[in-house]
């Protein structure tokens, strides 16, 4: 028990840490800012894979059919942070240089609990991020200088139940999403005040997800898991408005736009798919492989239109991409009965994006490389994660602004038996 209670405490106290510092990802200003899959840091290291993985060591929101592999003793709690450090570089048309900048940040990820409901059902609860936005940055203007910030982003807090047998597994997630997404531009002219020009979404919305997963025996030793899931195309529940204000004056902000975000705004139809082997004997190794489509270029994104001159104003009107996604990681544990690095997991994967955004004519695109390790604590089957993760980001065929990561994750994914009463005390 001293020991859960250190390892949480030293976890507790890293995500204080690196939470101090924000990164700046400029790319997070458009739509809804940069979106999540809902990955654990072991599934990050993998290259986020995760809609055909039934396991019940380690919790997979992505796929919540997942949720009846637990059995009816155990109790799984996981947490996870990073930080990154970020380089970007962008062409200066009008100076004709090369402008490069780094950036550090990171903080706490996600935090997600799971517990079995009878013998064949299990279920998940827990707090995971849908979307990012993250970002500050300035230019001179003439007889001026302005400067562009935003912050924020879409959170969802979820509740997720699976019931499975003879191989065939159903599952699905309800969520709250809640949060604001604020971008502000600060115009400072040489000779007069501060003008802020705000746009603020403020979204309460709902969502769902639904699951289902496929697993069999081809061998004593061979498992093969098929994994798919769903979740519908809906309108957000929000507002939206833009304030303008002099800050260099005690003026309060006047309200130029206001919207209802219902049947203005919407998420996407969204489809992933999954396929995996898993070896299991004296060692254990698993491979998958996963595709993600969204159907973004039909989710509308409405323009905001001032309330003084809405012939004139418009803010905030987008085309989006579909969005597709194709990942492939795996694992491998060499002796599970060896000694301790014999016991450790050793994870690799990839993955090719192309993303949600289309930014004036530009598609943006990302890739990227992970790996990582799973460390057995002394007392039981509760596992440290650690992860790495090489990304590149840049928009086609303009390349705007490219962006490079490298990435630490950080996760501990506690797994005791809560539900088993000792004999002998």
């Amino acid at each position: 028990m001293k020991k859960r209670v250190l390892i949480l405490l030293l976890f507790t106290i890293s995500i204080v840490t690196i939470a101090i510092a924000q990164d700046n990802r400029q790319y997070s200003m458009y739509g809804y800012g940069l979106l999540s899959d809902r990955a654990t840091s072991m599934q990050r290291q993998m290259g986020s894979i995760g809609y055909a993985m039934h396991s019940g060591r380690q919790i997979n929101v992505m796929n919540p059919a997942s949720y009846a592999a637990i059995d009816s003793l155990t109790f799984l709690f996981d947490i996870g942070a990073d930080m990154s450090i970020i380089w970007q570089k962008q062409y200066n048309e009008i100076q004709k240089v090369t402008e490069k900048e780094s950036h550090f940040g990171g903080g706490l990820d996600y935090i997600t609990m799971q517990f079995p409901i009878g013998k064949y059902m299990g279920g998940s609860i827990g707090l995971v991020p849908y979307s990012y936005v993250g970002y500050a940055f300035g230019s001179k203007i003439e007889h001026g200088a302005m400067t562009n910030q935003g912050e924020g982003g879409i959170n969802q807090a979820y509740l997720g139940l699976s019931g499975g047998y003879a191989g065939v597994s159903l599952g699905f997630n309800i969520s709250y999403d809640f949060g604001n997404i604020i971008n502000d531009v600060f115009s400072t002219p040489t000779n007069s005040g501060q003008t802020l020009f705000e746009h603020v979404m403020q979204i309460r919305d709902w969502g769902i997800v639904i699951g289902a997963q496929y697993t069999t025996k081809v061998a004593r030793t061979e498992r093969l898991n098929l994994g798919v899931t769903f979740s519908p195309k809906k309108s957000i529940h929000g507002q939206t408005w833009a304030t303008l204000q002099e800050t260099t004056r005690d003026s309060k902000a006047d309200t130029i736009a206001y919207m209802k975000m219902k049947g203005k705004y919407y998420t996407p139809m969204s489809i992933g798919a999954g396929i995996g082997w898993v070896h299991e004997h004296a060692s254990r190794w698993m491979v998958e492989f996963d595709i993600t489509y969204q159907e973004w270029s039909k989710a509308t994104y409405s323009p905001l239109y001032a309330l003084a001159n809405p012939d004139n104003m418009v803010f905030e009107g987008m085309h989006f991409n579909n969005r597709t996604r194709y990942a492939i990681g795996g694992e491998f544990i060499p002796k599970l009965r060896g000694n301790y690095a014999q016991r450790m997991a050793y994870r690799l994967g990839a993955y090719y994006n192309n993303d949600y955004l289309n930014i004036q004519g530009n598609s943006l695109k990302e890739y990227g490389i992970t790996c990582g390790l799973g460390f057995n604590t002394p007392e039981g089957k509760t596992m440290v994660n650690v992860g790495f993760e090489w990304k590149h980001r840049k928009a086609t065929p303009n390349p705007l602004i490219t962006e490079s990561f490298f990435n630490i994750t950080l996760g501990v994914n506690f797994n005791e038996l809560w539900f088993w009463q000792r004999k002998i005390r």
